[in-house]
């Protein structure tokens, strides 16, 4: 685990191999969300769940850990880890939902447009936002048209689903930009216990709200959902969030871009939704994107390595 903000940041290469390893394990989430038979929120409910009580197992056994929380540096990182956890509730809320009722790559695109909230956040608080992160956020933005085309679709459902999974977007910003505070006094650990216990707890009341049964399922589908808890939210989720201190909100919404095509080709190989003629150009514009603002952000010399969220 990482230590607290202050004493070390992640070198260059680091960061690079971690962000690549968050964007495996979370273009996993869609096809895995989809294919399991199981309601979307118990899904979320669940894969939350089983990354806080690793967390907290982790802090228990770790004096490091407890200490880091009941610190004076740690204890301002608790407010943004609870709002943190309460836009991922709220994310997964309308995504989760979007998988059962539009394709793989078309809730995959659309929740991927947290770069854009991202920024334009900060231009409404009134920072200044490097001209090469608009470039590559642009960039970024374009490769994502040009994978998924413009989903037109006359299904209400399949419409409905899209608005959710842009509202998911949308709240995935909040998350990062709340994250990106939060890792200024908080290890990936301490962070992540706060925002994954707030959000289960969350999903809960909202499971319980809906009727929604978390219990019941198939040996196939726990075992669905536990690939997805390793996968998408410790491997995925947790191991971006450490990355948040180094390469900076913007750098790390715009990485989980390259979730669309990931997803895209893991649906194609396991659910057979063939994927976009426009995949291969449509990554390579993302990835082009992400190289700007990876070339304007992590720089160690630099105090401004978090660009944006702070």
């Amino acid at each position: 685990m990482d230590g607290p903000t202050g004493q070390h940041r992640d070198g260059t290469a680091l960061t690079v191999a971690l962000l690549a390893v968050g964007v495996l394990g979370v273009s996993l989430a869609a096809p895995i969300g989809a294919a399991a038979a199981a309601p979307a929120l118990a899904i979320a409910f669940w894969r939350n769940a089983g990354a806080a009580v690793v967390g907290v197992a982790y802090t228990a056994v770790a004096p490091r850990a407890r200490a880091e929380l009941r610190s004076e540096t740690g204890r301002r990182g608790w407010r943004p880890s609870v709002v943190a956890g309460v836009w991922l509730a709220v994310h997964f809320a309308f995504w989760m939902p979007s998988l059962k009722l539009t394709s793989v790559a078309a809730a995959t695109a659309l929740v991927c447009s947290t770069p854009i909230w991202v920024v334009a956040w900060d231009l409404v608080r009134g920072k200044r936002v490097p001209p090469a992160v608009l470039v590559g956020v642009a960039l970024a933005m374009f490769g994502v048209l040009v994978i998924t085309g413009v989903d037109a679709t006359t299904s209400p459902e399949a419409l409905l689903g899209d608005v959710f999974a842009l509202l998911g977007g949308v709240a995935a910003a909040g998350y990062v930009l709340q994250g990106a505070q939060a890792r200024e006094h908080l290890s990936t650990n301490g962070y992540t216990v706060i925002a994954y216990l707030t959000c289960a707890a969350l999903l809960a009341v909202l499971c319980l709200a809906t009727g929604t049964s978390v219990t019941g399922f198939s040996g196939t589908t726990w075992v669905q959902i536990g690939v997805l808890t390793l996968a998408a939210q410790l491997l995925g989720h947790s191991v971006l969030n450490r990355t948040l201190r180094t390469a900076g909100s913007s750098t790390v919404s715009l990485a989980i871009l390259l979730e669309v095509p990931g997803a895209a080709l893991v649906a194609w190989a396991w659910l057979g939704e063939e994927p976009p003629l426009a995949l291969v150009p449509g990554a390579l514009l993302v990835l082009a994107g992400l190289v700007v603002v990876i070339v304007r952000n992590v720089t160690p010399r630099r105090r401004d390595v978090v660009v944006t969220g702070q």
